[in-house]
């Protein structure tokens, strides 16, 4: 049985999303896989590579100004190299975001990391969770307690550092990790035996 080997490409401003790649990153490993963390702001050839042998990519941003930060941008516009060869074509991809709003208009950028995805013919694997928090006996404690469906949307308030990241939606970005990695062993299975 082959490892799936899931790279989490993200940028982190101020430590909030980098809490969420680190729970991304634990789900993962606790699910099996291989994984590596690759901070896009400081990316190298060899980090390239390692984006280029995996089985799944994670993009990961803050929403700033109701899309991802300019630093993710950067990161993938430089991915249009890969985009001319289809390097990454039949890859998964999924993605988290993390902003001080309930919202924050944080659809805007998971869609944005599902069209970068779809350019690249890439597979989009969703969060796969029903909505938490949404009930009179619900908590805000729950898994996906913002009701994302696209992907590991979080809250942090803007006076907190990192430390301030909610429990509930590292447990969110936890799930992530471990889906992808999950979905990652069923694809490599489904690829062997065809």
């Amino acid at each position: 049985m082959t490892t799936p080997v899931v790279s989490i490409a993200y940028h982190s401003g101020f430590g909030h999303t980098a809490v969420l790649a680190e729970a991304v990153r634990a789900g993962a490993a606790e699910a099996g896989a291989e994984v590596h963390l690759i901070k896009v702001d400081e990316i190298t050839d060899e980090q390239w590579a390692t984006l280029d042998r995996s089985d799944a990519i994670v993009f990961g941003s803050p929403t700033y100004m109701g899309t991802a930060s300019g630093a993710f941008h950067t990161f993938a516009e430089a991915t249009s190299k890969r985009w001319f060869g289809q390097d990454w074509k039949d890859k998964l991809a999924a993605g988290f975001t993390n902003s001080a709003s309930k919202s924050g208009d944080k659809l805007h950028t998971l869609q944005f990391f599902q069209t970068l995805a779809a350019q690249h013919g890439m597979h989009w694997i969703n969060l796969g969770l029903l909505p938490g928090w949404n009930s009179s006996t619900a908590s805000e404690n729950d898994l996906n307690r913002l009701g994302f469906f696209a992907g590991a949307a979080a809250q942090s308030n803007n006076d907190q550092g990192p430390e301030g990241v909610h429990k509930a939606d590292t447990a969110t970005a936890e799930h992530l990790g471990r889906r992808v990695a999950e979905t990652a062993r069923v694809f490599a299975h489904g690829r062997a035996a065809a």
